[in-house]
């Protein structure tokens, strides 16, 4: 049986409440920054792939004949296009990919900088803290 003043969590370290409240504001943020920077990191994966599957297809596209009915899907129909249009599109498409993960990436460094600053900032104030 469990007393009630006893910490079953097996933690030993200082509770959240019991921290300073620059210490508890500073990892507030630190947390937020995570969350932003794994938002980040996914929305990267996902244009990564995105952009992976425009470059096969125009890849595809390189080795179809120009007379070859070329289909492209517009909601839930395929429409025939023409190879030329096809390729402009997914040429456009690549680019813009291209510059959103260039974008992401340069967001992604800054959120990665700011979380070491924010680490260091209460690693100091919870060495201050302990001596």
């Amino acid at each position: 049986m469990v007393e009630d003043d006893q910490d079953v969590s097996g933690d030993r370290g200082v509770g959240m409440s019991e921290l300073p409240p620059q210490v508890q504001n500073l990892i507030a943020q630190l947390q937020q920054v995570q969350q932003q920077l794994q938002l980040v990191i996914t929305q990267r994966a996902q244009i990564e792939a995105m952009l992976e599957e425009t470059k096969q297809a125009l890849e595809e596209l390189q080795k179809v004949d120009e007379n070859t009915p070329i289909y492209k899907t517009v909601g839930s129909i395929l429409v025939k296009e023409s190879k030329e249009k096809v390729v402009k599109e997914l040429t456009e498409k690549a680019e813009s990919y291209d510059i959103r993960l260039k974008t992401l990436g340069r967001q992604e460094e800054r959120l990665r900088e700011r979380f070491a600053e924010l680490q260091k900032k209460i690693q100091a104030l919870l060495g201050q803290q302990a001596a």
